[in-house]
């Protein structure tokens, strides 16, 4: 068997898995196996397997989400760490192919209505994060006085469906031009005028 294996070994490995063969198809065996571990190793950081399963998304929905943050860490102008902000959390899965995959055959992980969110403090740190970039906008007088919540969770829902339909519905190359788009009406609306 092989050495000790760390959380985020594990459930690196499992988002692997469970792209490649679904949640339905994948056992927890197959984890183990991949890992090099024995079944039993993997119950020490997860209760079954749906619990392995909502911990793996989890990872890969925080990772997600740290990429985002690490990307605007040291923009200092409002509007280019909007705009950053944005596009990074929009292009993300273009280039996490399993996690993308793992969104594809379980849409119910991005659901557009706030009663059937699985991953509250994922949307609450996303929406605070957007929130956090308007105050300072606002206060900075770069953007027009707004009511910052508001205008954070429409942000923040005009993201989830534009993540909904360019990945999981899959409109491709005409939805990203829609999200450009988008993107620059959002930011004309929300610049202040000289």
């Amino acid at each position: 068997m092989a050495q000790k294996t760390s959380p985020d070994k594990i459930f690196e490995t499992a988002l692997a898995v469970f792209a490649k063969y679904g949640f339905r198809r994948t056992r927890v065996e197959d984890i183990a196996t991949e890992l090099d571990i024995a079944t039993g190793t993997l119950y020490r950081y997860v209760k079954n397997k749906k619990d392995l399963y909502e911990k793996t998304v989890m990872f890969g929905i925080k990772r997600w989400q740290t990429k985002v943050f690490e990307a605007i860490a040291g923009i200092e102008d409002v509007t280019e760490q909007f705009i950053v902000m944005a596009k990074k959390g929009y292009g993300y899965l273009a280039d996490d192919v399993h996690l993308r995959q793992i969104l594809i055959t379980d849409p119910s992980i991005f659901p557009l209505t706030p009663r059937k969110v699985r991953f509250p403090e994922i949307d609450i740190a996303s929406i605070n994060l957007i929130k956090s970039i308007l105050k300072k906008g606002v206060k900075k007088k770069v953007f027009c006085n707004i009511d910052i919540n508001m205008t954070a969770e429409l942000f923040y829902s005009f993201y989830v469906m534009f993540i909904i339909k360019t990945y999981i519905k899959s409109d491709g190359h005409s939805t990203q031009q829609m999200f450009e788009n988008g993107l620059e009406l959002i930011l004309n609306g929300l610049l202040r005028k000289a």
